[in-house]
Formats: C-alpha cells, structure tokens, sequence
C-alpha cells in the first residue's frame, strides 16, 4: 500500500555484489532472512542460495566504497518517495470513485482492481451520455473502423482509434490481466482466446476483447442505474 516492492528494497540493502558474495551462504541467509521480516515479505527457503549462487556470475562495475553506496541508496530513497506519492494518489482516486454508485459493478467486472477501475470510470464518465454501446466503444476508439471500397467490403477491419488513448490504454492493461490469470468462465477472456485461435494479430485480438468488455460494462452499469432509480 505503500508503494514499496521487494527488489528495490533488496536493491537498498544489498547495493553491491559483494554484499552477497563476499559474505558466504549462511551468513547471507541469516541477513536475508532478517531483511525480509523487517520488511514483511514472506520468506522463501530456497531464495538466499537462488541469489548467492547469482551473485557469484555477476562483474562489478564499480567498487564497493561509500561514495558509490550513498548515491545509490539516495536513488533508491527518491524512487521509494516517488511510488509512495503515486500509491497516496491511487488511494485518493479509489477512494473517490467508492462514492459513485456504479462502483461496485465496475469493481466486480474480472480483470478490474483498485488501479483500473477507477481509471475506467474517470474516463467514461456519466454512462448516460452514451445512448447506447456503439456509442461507448466509439468514444474508446475501439469500435472497428470502415474498410470499403466499391464491392470490396473487410470483415475484420482496424479500429478507429478516434477516442480516448488513456480510455483504451486502460482497456488494454484490463485484456492483458485476462490473459495472464485466464479466468476459464469469464466471458472476455473465452472471446480473446477464441480470437487468438482464429490467428488474429494481437493488436486486433485485444481490441476485439475491449470492445466485448465495453459493450459488458455498458450493460451492467445502465442496470445498475436504473435499479438505483426505481
């Protein structure tokens, strides 16, 4: 919650090469095994041989002075102050949209968190302006685009790409997630597959999968409106 991850803070405290090496194993362990409960991360047995072993292929670039060490903890110092500030505005914004009324239907879409759901509803807005979801997609840019030419006529065009490049930047990081978890029942992630299996490009396959999402999120928010209304 903090902004903090475990490599930079590793980073900090085992700046140089030697601080591995030239120690041994098992004093190594033991420190590493106290770095992680200071830190609290979960401490893996086999980590501290997996690092040591590591260490012992790796060329120094420079020695192991205190001047080298300074200037690196001081980077990792302001990397830390900066991903704290931007963990504070993740909360902010999160906390924000927990006051609008579509927001757990948002949140309860796969593949949307903290961090995305409340980009998608910044970005989108009022699902009343839209009067329906071509309309939606058409903002997102991620509708298909016109691909004709006397009796020519695509059926797997290109999308526009006229709307919102952080809208569908969003989206995008959403169909990844997918891709990565897989969830088997999700109904985005089945299309994408079955997208990838037809050899679609990625670029198309991802697309096709924001716009499946919209046309979803349309739906289940205009649903939750409208009950909120009644």
């Amino acid at each position: 919650d903090d902004g903090s991850e475990k490599w930079v803070d590793y980073a900090y405290s085992f700046w140089h090469v030697d601080c591995v090496r030239k120690i041994g194993l098992k004093t190594f362990t033991e420190r590493y095994q106290a770095f992680c409960k200071k830190h609290h991360y979960n401490f893996q047995p086999a980590k501290p041989a997996e690092l040591f072993l590591a260490s012992k292929d790796l060329i120094a670039v420079f020695p192991k002075e205190a001047s080298y060490k300074l200037l690196i903890q001081q980077s990792i110092q302001q990397l830390n102050l900066a991903s704290s500030h931007v963990e504070e505005l993740r909360s902010k914004m999160n906390e924000l949209a927990s006051t609008l009324p579509e927001y757990a239907t948002v949140m309860g879409m796969y593949g949307v968190g903290k961090t995305f759901g409340p980009q998608l509803i910044a970005e989108i807005g009022d699902i009343s302006n839209f009067s329906h979801r071509e309309a939606l997609t058409a903002f997102a840019g991620v509708d298909p685009g016109v691909d004709q030419s006397g009796t020519h006529n695509s059926k797997s065009n290109k999308a526009s790409k006229c709307g919102s490049n952080h809208l569908r930047k969003t989206l995008f990081q959403i169909m990844s997630t997918l891709l990565q978890t897989a969830p088997e029942d999700d109904k985005v992630y089945q299309f994408l597959v079955k997208k990838r299996a037809e050899g679609k490009p990625y670029y198309v396959y991802m697309t096709a999968g924001a716009n499946k999402f919209l046309r979803i999120y349309y739906g289940k928010v205009k649903e939750c409106i409208r009950n909120l209304e009644q």
